[in-house]
């Protein structure tokens, strides 16, 4: 091994500026000009080739009629492999090499993505994913007949 230079790290100063980055939570407050828009016009606009995918929630209540807890609903959701297409960007399905016989899906279709494809994050009500558009996998008429394992 090569020559390396020893340096300690002290982890208060580097905890110290970590904290400093964040906003406290007393000055996150709502922004009364965003109240006026729907929720889909909060929503971000996916750029390019990508559209914004609204994952599957699933039923609150089994059909025996027994109530299934949130935490439970939203860790469904998170794992789901089925999304309704809420946005879709400027460029999305544009490569006419890529996608010879047109559009996998368009806004308002149910779609079958991988499990750990695109970025997801959260808004306020669950998650939202931003994936690119050759990442559909299949169109489905209901997300109900779909069971993600």
């Amino acid at each position: 091994m090569t020559d390396s230079v020893s340096s300690t790290v002290d982890i208060s100063a580097a905890q110290a500026a970590m904290a400093s980055m964040y906003v406290p939570a007393e000055e996150k407050v709502l922004d009364p000009t965003k109240a006026d828009k729907s929720i889909l016009d909060r929503m971000p606009d996916p750029t390019g080739w990508r559209m914004l995918i609204l994952p599957y929630r699933g039923k609150s209540q089994t059909a025996g009629g027994l109530h299934i807890p949130d935490k439970v609903v939203e860790e469904g959701q998170i794992n789901t492999v089925v999304g309704y297409v809420l946005k879709q960007g400027p460029l999305c399905y544009g490569d006419e090499g890529k996608f010879p016989a047109g559009p996998w899906c368009k806004t308002g279709d149910w779609v079958i993505f991988a499990r750990y494809a695109g970025s997801r994050f959260r808004l306020d009500g669950g998650e939202v994913r931003i994936l690119n558009d050759d990442e559909i996998l299949a169109v489905i008429g209901d997300p109900n007949d779909i069971l993600s394992l």
